[in-house]
C-alpha cells in the first residue's frame, strides 16, 4: 500500500536526483508566459482500430459510435468548440475509416455556425497490424501533409496544441484544462486519483510537487510511485513543438500517446491538472453498452 507522501510526491532525496539530473528542465523564473490572444489547434487520434470492440468496429470507427442521439466524439467536440482559444481541429485517422469520417465531417459542419473547422488527415494503414501508432499519428498532423483527399493539405503546425483520444465520455469542461495552462505557461497534461493498484499498472503515473510540477513519469509501472494516474490528454505548447517533432528520432515509443508524455517530463516543464470532474472510457463491448445505459438519454 502506498503512503501518503507517495501519493503526492517523491521523497526528498529522489527530488533531488530528479531535479539534479543531466536532463534539462526550465526554472519557474524561465517558463514564459503566455500572451493574452493565441490560438491553438485541437489534434483528434482517431487512427486505431477498436479490435476488442469486436464486430461493431471492424468497419466502423469507435470515435462515431453512437450514445444516444449523438456519438462519442461528437459530444466531445461539441465541448471543445466553447474554447474561443481553439480555431480548428485535425482528425487523424487510418485510410480504412477515412471515408467515413469525412462524411461524418460534411454532416458535422453542414448549415453550422457555432463549430470550429475539421480537417482530416490518413496515415494510410489499413489493418491493425500495419498501424504507425498514436505518437506517430500525432506527428502527421503536426508536420503537415501535401496530398490529402479534399485536396487542400495541410500546413506544418506552429500553435499550442490540445491532444485528445477520441473514445472518452468526460463530465468536465475543457475550457477549464486550457485555463489551467495559461496559468501555468507549460506544457500540461490531465491526471486523476486512482486508489486501485492494479489499474495504475496499466496506464501513465505521475509524481509531481506541490505546485503540480510533474517530476517523474512512469508507464504501466508495476511498483507506481502514486495514486496520480494520466488519462490521454495533453496540452503541448508551441515552444516545445521541437520536442515533439524529435521525439521517436531520439528514443520515444511511438504506440501509447503516454509515450510522448513521459519523454516530454524528461525534456520540459510540465504541470499536471488533476481533473475536476470525472470520465468514463470507452475501451470494450460491456462499457461501450454500459455508457449507453447511463448516458444515452442525455
Amino acid at each position: 500500500k502506498l503512503t501518503n507522501s507517495q501519493t503526492h510526491k517523491l521523497t526528498n532525496s529522489q527530488t533531488h536526483k530528479l531535479k539534479n539530473s543531466k536532463t534539462q528542465k526550465l526554472t519557474n523564473s524561465q517558463t514564459p508566459q503566455l500572451p493574452n490572444s493565441y490560438k491553438m489547434k485541437n489534434i483528434i487520434l482517431a487512427a486505431g482500430y477498436a479490435t476488442r470492440l469486436g464486430e461493431l468496429t471492424k468497419n466502423f470507427p469507435k470515435p462515431l459510435l453512437k450514445i444516444g442521439s449523438t456519438t462519442i466524439l461528437d459530444r466531445m467536440l461539441d465541448d471543445i468548440d466553447t474554447v474561443d482559444d481553439i480555431d480548428e481541429h485535425i482528425l487523424v485517422t487510418n485510410k480504412k475509416f477515412e471515408s467515413i469520417f469525412r462524411q461524418w465531417k460534411r454532416q458535422r459542419l453542414q448549415g453550422s455556425t457555432g463549430r470550429k473547422p475539421v480537417r482530416i488527415v490518413s496515415d494510410g494503414t489499413e489493418t491493425n497490424e500495419t498501424r504507425l501508432g498514436a505518437v506517430a499519428d500525432l506527428l502527421l498532423a503536426i508536420n503537415g501533409q501535401t496530398d490529402t483527399a479534399d485536396g487542400k493539405g495541410t500546413k506544418p503546425i506552429n500553435d499550442d496544441i490540445l491532444v485528445v483520444a477520441a473514445d472518452n465520455i468526460l463530465h468536465f469542461h475543457f475550457s477549464e484544462f486550457v485555463e489551467f495552462f495559461k496559468d501555468k505557461g507549460t506544457s500540461c497534461l490531465l491526471c486523476h486519483e486512482q486508489p486501485d493498484v492494479e489499474k495504475l499498472r496499466r496506464t501513465g503515473v505521475i509524481v509531481v510537487d506541490d505546485q503540480m510540477r510533474v517530476l517523474n513519469m512512469e508507464e504501466k509501472p508495476q511498483e507506481p510511485k502514486s495514486h496520480w494516474a494520466v488519462p490521454p490528454f495533453y496540452i503541448y505548447r508551441q515552444e516545445d513543438l521541437p520536442l515533439v517533432r524529435g521525439a521517436v528520432d531520439n528514443g520515444c515509443g511511438r504506440d501509447a500517446p503516454g509515450n510522448l508524455a513521459h519523454y516530454m517530463v524528461e525534456h520540459t516543464t510540465v504541470h499536471a491538472w488533476p481533473m475536476s470532474a470525472g470520465r468514463f472510457d470507452i475501451g470494450s463491448l460491456d462499457t461501450y453498452y454500459e455508457a449507453i445505459e447511463k448516458y444515452g438519454k442525455d
